[in-house]
């Protein structure tokens, strides 16, 4: 089963509040696009956002230019569904972020909320970077949260990338400045403790 298979099945076959990931409230997430000190017209990117409900909260906060990338379009139609009338002013794609073809410039925020992680393989990883490059604007912000050193070492069944933020930091290399970073300890709706990594990131114009 290749990977948009893995993440189909598991949206048609759960509940999107009864994923460990869930989040009734992206606070974290809220906060650092709030510290970006951009209006409600940034363009704002949420990759892998699926059945996230960050883009709710987004767009009752009145945040007007918002896209969600996600690998699952089962995980999409949830988010539509739920968004009602409210879905239509939203740029939904379907894509490997890894390989789609986004815009050049385009983005003012660049979030990502345990996606990055899922990425194994270096050369993946490199193109992740790349797409970051070529896409989020001279001077914009990148924010970025993936399971602690001391996170889980698989998630989904899938085998994940633990990380200090350091060392996030330093896979996307110099040309992004490391402008906060923070531990969460997630409550999954299980009972259990994940511990996640965030780092906000400028990148750099050059």
């Amino acid at each position: 089963m290749d990977s948009k298979q893995h993440w189909e099945q598991i949206y048609t076959t759960k509940a999107s509040d009864n994923v460990s990931w869930f989040q009734e409230h992206a606070g974290q997430s809220l906060e650092l696009i709030h510290n970006t000190g951009l209006g409600k017209r940034a363009a704002i990117i949420d990759v892998g956002g699926g059945a996230s409900r960050l883009v709710d909260e987004l767009t009752e906060e009145g945040y007007s230019d918002l896209t969600v990338l996600d690998l699952s379009s089962a995980a999409l139609d949830v988010a539509k569904q739920r968004l009602g009338r409210h879905a239509e002013s939203i740029s939904w794609m379907v894509g490997d972020i890894t390989n789609v073809e986004l815009p050049a410039n385009r983005f003012d925020i660049w979030h990502d909320r345990a996606v990055f992680h899922f990425l194994t393989d270096p050369v993946d990883r490199q193109a992740y970077v790349e797409q970051v490059m070529r896409t989020v604007r001279p001077d914009g912000h990148v924010i970025i949260a993936t399971f602690a050193e001391d996170g889980p070492e698989k998630c989904s069944g899938l085998p994940v990338m633990r990380y200090k933020s350091e060392t996030l930091h330093a896979t996307f290399g110099d040309s992004f400045r490391l402008v906060h970073h923070q531990k969460e300890a997630h409550n999954t709706p299980f009972g259990t403790v994940q511990q996640f990594v965030y780092c906000y990131c400028r990148k750099i114009n050059s």
